[in-house]
């Protein structure tokens, strides 16, 4: 089983999107959202975070600030890719 929230760099060819007119995409798999379903959407928010102080090598967090995005979220990632691998 992959392990979630996990963070990888992107693939998107982000320079190409950005020059592509809103014409040349394809929207024929996706379908049309009309007002039945706006009517019956939720809002649902994600689960708050819990604020802690946690004292770390300096050096392990040096490494994380170092990779790209924000750092607490990829140590969250590897805090809870730890827990899931112990409790099966």
């Amino acid at each position: 089983m992959k392990a979630k929230n996990t963070i990888r760099e992107s693939r998107t060819d982000w320079n190409r999107l950005k020059e592509t007119p809103d014409s040349g995409i394809d929207f024929s798999d996706v379908p049309e959202l009309g007002k039945d379903f706006f009517s019956r959407a939720q809002v649902r928010m994600p689960k708050r975070k819990k604020a802690v102080s946690l004292r770390l090598d300096p050096d392990v967090v040096d490494w994380f600030k170092r990779e790209e995005g924000p750092y607490q979220t990829k140590i969250n990632a590897v805090l809870r890719a730890y827990v899931e691998a112990h409790q099966r």
